[in-house]
């Protein structure tokens, strides 16, 4: 049975720092790109970052950029999304993402969200 279970969200101060994990099973992990999106309230859920599978290759969004890392420990089946410099505007639902495309088919599993919420 896949699954993902995201952890270490919570509430941070503007300017604080998270560590979010990802905790996989179930799937060969190795051989997924791992991603993390996030859902604000009213919004649409959107891309924060990606590790690639290969050769662990970075992509962030515009938003990020700077103030994420993300990393994969592949022979903990997890991946970590650390985020510092908090804003107010991160404040959202963070999701876990793994996904791969294997002749064709495309194989994308999700976790079930880990709530952050940047306030005073």
């Amino acid at each position: 049975q896949v699954q993902l279970v995201e952890s270490g969200g919570g509430l941070v101060q503007p300017g604080g720092s998270l560590r979010l994990s990802c905790a996989a099973s179930g799937f060969t992990f190795s051989v997924y790109a791992m991603s993390w999106y996030r859902q604000a309230p009213g919004k649409e859920r959107e891309l924060v970052a990606t590790i690639t599978s290969t050769d662990g290759s970075t992509n962030y969004a515009d938003s990020m950029k700077g103030r994420a890392t993300i990393s994969r420990d592949n022979a903990k089946n997890t991946s970590y999304l650390q985020m510092n410099s908090l804003k107010p505007e991160d404040t959202a639902v963070y999701y876990c993402n793994a996904a791969r495309r294997r002749f064709g088919v495309k194989y994308n599993y999700w976790g079930q969200g880990t709530q952050v919420t940047v306030s005073s």
